[in-house]
């Protein structure tokens, strides 16, 4: 039963559109016909700037982090790392835009930050470096990924090595497109780092 609750209520938390929330709150703006359509913090930073951008993946982030806290707040007998599973899945397919949301990468994060804060800085370090030196977002997120995979192999815990193989796997899967405009050279790379 607890997994159901939870579950629904992580699902619902992920859901939570907030680039399209800021978007039209704030700019009179609908992300989704902007830029590259998407509803993740890569494309609110594009379209609608950096301090837009920012309350964005503040919210992607967090929202990933809470869900993956709420079996800990509640004393449930639920797995944080499933249910935080769920908040991705909101996020990546929401109920509030038409199951059509970001990449994943923020909220997963988020999750990370939940269940283990210092590989959650791990990937903050590795994606702004990868950031820095490569200025595609796409590839420093999937980089991101590899190399939290291989960090949490050092804090010996299989599901979470297990959940960070498949989410890395699902990041990828979701930047396929980006993936072959990095190949084609066409994959707008920032100007503000």
């Amino acid at each position: 039963m607890d997994y159901i609750i939870f579950g629904i209520i992580a699902y619902l938390l992920g859901s939570i559109p907030f680039a399209l929330i800021i978007g039209k709150i704030g700019y009179k703006i609908d992300i989704r016909e902007h830029g590259s359509g998407n509803l993740g913090a890569t494309n609110a930073f594009r379209v609608l700037g950096i301090k837009a951008g920012s309350i964005v993946i503040l919210g992607d982030i967090l929202k990933g982090t809470l869900a993956a806290l709420l079996p800990q707040l509640f004393d449930a007998n639920a797995y944080p790392l499933i249910i935080g599973i769920i908040a991705v899945l909101g996020h990546t397919y929401p109920v509030f835009a038409k199951f059509k949301g970001g990449k994943a990468v923020a909220t997963s994060g988020g999750m990370i930050l939940g269940i283990n804060p210092i590989l959650f800085i791990i990937m903050v370090a590795t994606f702004l470096l990868s950031l820095y030196l490569s200025k595609y977002v796409s590839l420093s997120s999937m980089i991101t990924g590899v190399v939290a995979f291989f960090a949490s192999l050092f804090f010996q815990n299989t599901g979470l090595t297990i959940v960070i193989f498949i989410l890395t796997t699902f990041v990828t899967y979701r930047h396929w497109t980006n993936i072959k405009r990095i190949k084609n050279g066409t994959e707008p790379k920032i100007t503000w780092m």
